[in-house]
């Protein structure tokens, strides 16, 4: 779902602190912001845009990152999906219900959202040792296989400031592209493995990085051997659905 605002100089609704939580969430839509960078964008007073992202954060619509940083909630894909704007969110579960029980593992579903990754959906393995990961649990970029994924098909430019601080280099990224699909062993967690693949929009572009999770005892430091074709078939149904619902 995209926020659409249009500013104070042309057409507001006339409900003003309406008008203006509109314009922080659209605000957000860019990345991550500081309540100074939220004021400096949407030139609300500093202590209403507090009061708001608060407020907004309480009904879910706004979370917050690991420094603290304001960014979009999962109640705005909730509602997405409950209108049936997000025809991928609309799936997912299933999919992932299903890649699950395919595979043992935990499955997830992430978007980029700036310089994060957030997961959107989820199946955990229902018993024994496993990698748990919440709806709404945000991590960085920088590590992950998931995190590869969605940075391995940027434009350069995007990609050379990716990788900076990254626990994975270009020629990883370049190895990502080459096969469709990404592991990492203890890079975002010790002694967790995961194994990801990308689902395309109808443009063809990355929009979301599906990924299973586990211990490495189960998963081994080659995940990939084990997973990588029935992540890259699940990616691949996802794309497609999209694709044919599109038209």
């Amino acid at each position: 779902m995209r926020w659409h605002y249009q500013s104070v100089d042309k057409k507001n609704s006339g409900v003003g602190v309406l008008d203006k939580a509109l314009r922080i969430l659209a605000a957000l839509e860019a990345g991550p912001q500081s309540l100074s960078e939220l004021v400096a964008t949407t030139a609300i007073a500093r202590p209403t845009a507090h009061r708001l992202a608060v407020a907004l954060e309480h009904h879910r619509l706004v979370s917050r990152d690991f420094s603290g940083r304001f960014i979009l909630g999962t109640r705005s894909s909730e509602l997405a999906a409950a209108a049936g704007e997000d025809k991928l969110l609309a799936i997912a579960t299933p999919a992932l219900t299903a890649l699950r029980d395919a595979t043992s593992e935990s499955a997830q579903l992430y978007r980029r959202q700036g310089d994060l990754r957030i997961c959107v959906a989820t199946a955990e393995r229902l018993t024994g040792l496993r990698d748990s990961v919440p709806v709404g649990t945000v991590f960085t970029m920088q590590a992950g296989s998931a995190a590869q994924i969605l940075l391995a098909w940027e434009d350069p430019e995007k990609l050379h400031r990716g990788l900076v601080n990254a626990k994975f280099t270009a020629a990883n990224l370049a190895a990502v592209r080459r096969r469709g699909w990404a592991q990492s062993v203890g890079e975002r967690e010790a002694g967790v493995a995961s194994v990801s693949a990308p689902v395309r929009g109808p443009n063809n572009k990355v929009i979301a990085a599906v990924s299973i999770s586990g211990p490495m005892e189960r998963l081994s430091r080659q995940p990939g051997r084990l997973h990588a074709a029935a992540i890259v078939a699940t990616a691949a149904r996802l794309s497609d659905y999209l694709l044919k619902n599109n038209k």
